[in-house]
């Protein structure tokens, strides 16, 4: 019934959905197997992609070739640009989507990819043969053979759902768990573990009263995640935001003894940077009011998203708190929040392929790897789809370093730090977030992905075009001169200080105060000149002049960084037998075998006498 599969990956949340687009895109017979075909993609949470560092994520993986730039952009609803007010390097674009229209669009894609085979079930277990994965056994009883499988089982290990008092297994609501895969991994040798993550209730917009919220509209422009020309909308619906209350809190705090988390009937660790409304007023119980952002699931529908809002307290405990929330007087709750508890796998148990090290041609990817959030799980699918293609045509892995992409920071601090709490990606995680900016990540990345054959040459030439429209700007910038009169009235419109003799277009432009648009605006010459390039390059030519310094010392430090990063260590490299080692560092090192240096340096209880001695031993 079934071919032999190059790669079978394993669910098809946004990991699962990444991993099977890029290992098929790249050449390979693909299976992706999910125990609902209509819920493929599924926006489980926020019906929302981006936001701070996430967005860097989202287009990091477009410009890698990956799916979720382009279906985040024909499925919004509200796009907004987040900290404009901070440097580039801050910029993070965040879109409200909508959440159906998100998993149709990703299915339309999917179903357009060659060497692409679907196929509903729920895989029970995995075919293991000397210490190689060799394919999955299907709930139907179904052996199918792969040369890799790709595990991206989401919330679904053995998942638990709670409300209040009450809990029953599932992997989302209404879904059932997905059971058998846990207990063969840990008879492996594999350690796992538990974390928690939860819901907001959905309610009725109906019965909201909008006039006494307030609003928050989209960005004038939408700029989008693609670097490809995709549609935009050409309106968007609006968000809007109200807070809790003292009177909120008290109702909540009604269902403290019936609250799952409270009462110690969930095990597993829950979000540090995404709590639960209940514990947010537990941990925090100075605050008189929180932040609630009333978000639309949709175009065509009613449904509402309260974020902020995240609970498993009792139902009516949920209802009579939400009636106390300013705006919230008459609502009507769709369904109730909910904590998930499920299984994860601390990932110092991977390769930086994302490759088990235990078993050959396993690869994890997503939420069993224990981060929390879409972006973090779809960039672990791109790379684990992308590996495991690489592995199965005996071709050279791909990493990326933490110099060059968000993603190689996040998979470097899984594997060398571990977690025991969801992990969500920041700008302040990446040391060398000035170079990893949003507006640049296909320059980056493109020319990396189009070797490998996943980026196509549409993207590539698009980036060939950008690259020197840049450089072509920043020449007319730094030639181009400006006589006083000619500038002298924009200055005192933004109470810049005037000049008295002619500058270069380059010089004026450093200043912290001058953008390029308008500058241009007020030099008529200058504007035509500029006029032929796109808005991209422009911004791109206008970053790269005003944060040159800041680049160049960025590039440094990578290059001084880059000499621990060289040096190697052999994967059989032993230890216990450096006795001036402590043992801390001695069980750390041998739990975690770093590939480099660089790598040793950055796990957890490893100090930089360690690092020196480990240098000293290996003759450098």
């Amino acid at each position: 019934m079934f071919p032999k599969y190059d790669v079978i990956v394993v669910g098809a949340g946004h990991a699962g959905c990444e991993a099977a687009a890029a290992a098929a895109n790249l050449g390979s017979k693909t299976l992706l197997v999910t125990m609902n075909m209509q819920t493929i993609a599924q926006m489980s949470c926020n019906p929302a992609m981006g936001g701070i560092a996430k967005g860097q994520i989202v287009r990091e993986i477009d410009a890698m070739g990956g799916y979720s730039g382009i279906v985040s952009d024909l499925s919004t609803i509200q796009f907004r640009m987040l900290n404009r007010s901070k440097g580039p390097a801050m910029w993070s674009p965040r879109a409200q989507n909508d959440r159906m229209l998100f998993s149709i669009k990703w299915r339309e894609m999917l179903e357009q990819t060659p060497n692409l085979d679907f196929y509903q079930d729920m895989v029970k277990t995995l075919l293991v043969k000397d210490g190689k994965c060799e394919g999955v056994v299907t709930g139907l009883g179904h052996e199918i053979r792969a040369k890799s499988v790709v595990l991206t089982n989401g919330t679904f290990l053995n998942g638990i759902v709670h409300i209040g008092e009450k809990n029953f297994g599932g992997g989302r609501m209404a879904e059932k768990a997905a059971t058998g895969i846990t207990e063969q991994l840990v008879s492996l040798g594999f350690e796992s573990d538990r974390l928690k993550t939860g819901t907001p209730p959905r309610i009725d917009g109906r019965s909201l009263d909008y006039s006494k919220m307030e609003e928050q509209k989209g960005d004038d422009e939408v700029v989008g995640f693609s670097f490809l020309e995709t549609e935009k909308p050409k309106e968007q619906r609006s968000c809007w935001i109200t807070y809790t209350n003292q009177s909120v809190h008290d109702v909540l705090k009604t269902g403290f003894d019936r609250s799952p988390m409270f009462a110690g009937r969930i095990d597993g660790t829950g979000p540090r940077y995404c709590p639960s409304i209940e514990d947010k007023i537990n941990r925090f119980s100075e605050r008189d009011r929180h932040q609630l952002f009333v978000e639309p699931e949709g175009w065509n529908t009613v449904e509402i998203y309260v974020n902020g809002f995240s609970t498993s307290l009792p139902e009516e405990t949920q209802y009579e708190a939400l009636r106390n929330i300013v705006g919230f007087e008459n609502v009507k709750m769709f369904r109730p929040g909910y904590a998930i508890e499920y299984d994860y796998f601390p990932p110092t148990q991977l390769r930086y392929t994302l490759e088990t090290k235990l078993i050959q041609n396993l690869f994890f990817a997503g939420q069993i790897n224990g981060t929390t959030g879409y972006e973090e799980a779809a960039c672990q699918g791109l790379m684990a789809g992308i590996n495991a293609h690489q592995k199965t045509k005996n071709l050279e892995p791909v990493v990326l370093k933490r110099s060059e992409a968000y993603i190689g920071v996040l998979i470097d601090d899984l594997i060398s730090k571990g977690t025991d709490e969801p992990y969500r990606m920041f700008t302040s995680r990446a040391e060398f977030r000035t170079l990893l900016r949003q507006d640049n990540a296909d320059l980056r990345l493109t020319e990396l992905s189009y070797r490998l054959g996943l980026a196509s040459q549409e993207r590539m030439d698009k980036v060939i075009m950008k690259r020197e429209s840049v450089a072509k700007i920043k020449a007319v910038l730094k030639d181009f001169a400006i006589e006083p009169g000619e500038v002298n009235n924009y200055f005192a419109s933004i109470s810049s200080s005037p000049i008295t003799e002619r500058q270069k277009a380059g010089k004026i432009l450093l200043r912290p105060d001058v953008e390029l648009d308008e500058f241009a605006d007020a030099v008529p010459k200058l504007k035509e000149i500029l006029s032929g390039f796109s808005r991209d390059a422009l911004e791109q030519a206008s970053i790269q002049i005003k944060y040159d310094t800041y680049i160049v010392k960025e590039k440094e430090l990578v290059q001084r960084m880059s000499q621990l990063e060289e040096l190697e260590i052999p994967e059989t490299f032993d230890y216990k037998k450096i006795a001036s080692l402590g043992n801390e560092a001695r069980e750390k090192l041998t739990k975690i075998k770093p590939r480099t240096l660089g790598q040793a340096s950055r796990i957890s209880g490893i100090n930089p006498s360690d690092v020196q001695i480990l240098m000293v031993f290996m003759g450098r």
